[in-house]
């Protein structure tokens, strides 16, 4: 009787467990349902008619219910329309999946973020800092403080925005020209730092690329491999590569540079990324690079709003790795947030929210509590934006007054 009743409890232990789990992973399976609001659109339609702004994807998403706004010019020349599978250069936000697959290693036991970078990359071991500078020479010192993945994840390692070798304004250089990712970390190991490492805030692809690197030592693998294998297959992110084939390249977003008052005037290209944009100038780069579309960039971060599961149901993280290292700074007290390749808060709250813009003009952040989302995309090499206000309200407006999913399904003809 005993066993029985040992086996009825551990039965139903397992079945709650399995229940909660799947529960919660069919969470991110939930019908999206189109709120059949116009908020984005109503703002940014005077500035794509005036050809200020050639055209924007703006979605906003709360809860199974989704506002997607697809509005002018992919290219304005051809007048071809932008949409959600138009291809374009995220730039920056490259570096969120960079923190994702160190998040990985993490709670796989492989990495500490306290880890001396050193104990992946011996050439790190020692390195020396920069303090003064005279006409004809740089005085240097040798580093106190040990430089640790942490602060080569959250911009606090002390190293440039790119090495020398990944310079825009040499042919060929650039986020993806110059050199691979291992090469990338040597020759910033063997640089001086702009500062004591941990003590300051300096933006760098090049910290990126380091962790990337230290994914490549641990893994055995090509980072970008990794990354397809961990993160891009399971999320069916299959327009998301460093190499955009010559088909994305005829359907990707064109890059403008924007007037005042005035139409926006194509640029063709930027020496940060430079054409052709898939030959074997190319190399992976994990501080910026990667392409995408709309469509894609959405699974990304729908799978960290999520707190780790994948639109699809395929759970990337646990759940209390993103809470943990991705949704909260990782940065000392006294600095801004900032967390694994993703800005974030200092400290976690119902309001707070997490993620990565990139150069040209791309955004998406996400508040996990609430389940919220916010995407924008455009392709920008410089000039004004006198709509970043408003499309500020319009986001603002849907938050506070979604449409209800019963209105929704009302409105559509479902029944529950």
């Amino acid at each position: 009787m005993r066993i029985k009743v040992f086996a009825k409890v551990c039965l139903a232990a397992i079945l709650f467990s399995v229940t909660a789990v799947c529960g919660q992973d069919a969470l991110a399976k939930k019908k999206v349902v189109d709120s059949k609001t116009t908020y984005a659109k109503d703002v940014l339609q005077p500035y794509v008619d005036s050809g200020q702004l050639p055209g924007a994807i703006s979605v906003f998403y709360k809860d199974g219910i989704q506002e997607t706004c697809c509005i002018g010019y992919a290219d304005v020349a051809s007048k071809r329309k932008i949409k959600m599978n138009s291809a374009f250069m995220q730039c920056s936000q490259t570096k969120g999946f960079c923190g994702v697959t160190i998040a990985k290693l993490v709670e796989e036991g492989k990495l500490s973020l306290d880890d001396p970078v050193s104990k992946y990359l011996p050439e790190f071991e020692e390195l020396w800092v920069r303090v003064e500078k005279t006409d004809s020479s740089w005085v240097m010192k040798k580093a106190k403080n040990v430089l640790t993945v942490r602060m080569v994840l959250n911009h606090t390692g002390g190293f440039p925005f790119e090495i020398s070798a990944k310079r825009g304004d040499v042919r060929g250089g650039g986020w993806s020209g110059g050199a691979p990712i291992r090469q990338v970390a040597s020759i910033a190991a063997a640089s001086p730092l702009r500062f004591e490492p941990g003590t300051d805030i300096r933006y760098s692809n090049t910290g990126i690329d380091i962790g990337a690197a230290i994914v490549e030592v641990i893994t055995g693998m090509k980072w970008e491999q990794y990354l397809k294998k961990e993160v891009l297959d399971p999320l069916g992110m299959k327009s998301t590569w460093f190499w955009p084939t010559d088909k994305q390249i005829s359907n990707k977003i064109e890059l403008y540079e924007y007037k005042e008052n005035a139409p926006a005037v194509w640029r063709e290209e930027m020496g940060n990324q430079q054409r052709p944009y898939n030959d074997s100038h190319v190399f992976a780069s994990a501080g910026a690079g990667l392409w995408t579309t709309a469509e894609d960039q959405l699974k990304f971060y729908k799978m960290l709003m999520n707190l780790g599961v994948g639109e699809n149901g395929v759970r990337i993280l646990k759940e209390e790795t993103v809470k943990s290292i991705l949704a909260v700074t990782t940065r000392p007290e006294e600095m801004a947030g900032y967390s694994l390749g993703l800005t974030a808060p200092k400290v976690d709250s119902e309001d707070a929210w997490f993620g990565h813009g990139g150069a040209w003009g791309t955004k998406c952040s996400v508040n996990w509590h609430k389940k919220e989302l916010r995407l924008w995309v455009v392709q920008r090499a410089g000039g004004p934006q006198p709509w970043v206000d408003e499309i500020k309200k319009a986001a603002n407006e849907f938050f506070e007054h979604p449409l209800g999913r019963s209105d929704v399904d009302a409105y559509t003809g479902r029944t529950q």
